[in-house]
């Protein structure tokens, strides 16, 4: 397969990394022009306002939007995740793609001083990882429509909604590939349910 990292902001290259350790190849994603083919795409934490900006400038907002809509295969970690929420409670302004039915706070534990490492149980991975927790966002709500694939401290933090995974924390900081997995998985799962 060929997954995309957005590549504007953020931990690009320690994604690209987890994917390629799990043998499929990656394009690093700094327009649209390269959108079309791939198979799937990674939004890297980073700073969600800094990213808005320069998804606008190099013309990938509109049409990751619409390729997401139609079912394009895509995981947000961190300011990721505030990129596809429909709301940022904190900040109401800002801008969000508006694909995943959920609200966030953006850095809802507080400044990087405050970031933490975790030990985070994933029923459906049926283990624990250890889970980086870096001026991460809180997801403050979620509709039915949104599965909760793990939780800590009460609030979910790694969460589906049918071609969108989003985690509030950083797995590509970890040795422990397992989340990338479940996004590759879901992918090819995704690929043999269109040809059947």
């Amino acid at each position: 397969m060929k997954i995309g990292v957005l590549a504007v902001q953020g931990d690009i290259r320690e994604h690209a990394a987890s994917v390629e350790k799990l043998g499929h190849n990656t394009v690093l994603v700094r327009d649209a022009r390269y959108l079309d083919e791939l198979d799937g795409l990674i939004m890297p934490g980073g700073e969600s306002t800094t990213m808005t900006i320069l998804m606008k400038r190099f013309g990938l907002w509109d049409k990751l939007k619409s390729l997401i809509e139609h079912g394009m295969p895509v995981y947000g970690t961190c300011a990721g995740l505030v990129l596809l929420s429909k709301r940022v409670t904190n900040y109401p302004d800002q801008p969000t793609l508006g694909v995943l039915d959920v609200e966030v706070e953006r850095n809802a534990y507080g400044s990087q001083t405050e970031s933490f490492e975790a030990r985070l149980r994933i029923p459906i991975l049926e283990t624990e990882i250890s889970a980086f927790f870096i001026r991460s966002p809180i997801v403050r709500s979620s509709s039915m429509k949104v599965e909760v694939l793990a939780k800590y401290g009460g609030t979910s933090v790694l969460v589906r909604q049918g071609n969108v995974l989003a985690s509030t924390f950083h797995p590509e900081l970890t040795d422990d590939l397992q989340v990338h997995q479940l996004f590759l998985e879901s992918i090819s799962l995704r690929r043999q349910g269109a040809k059947a």
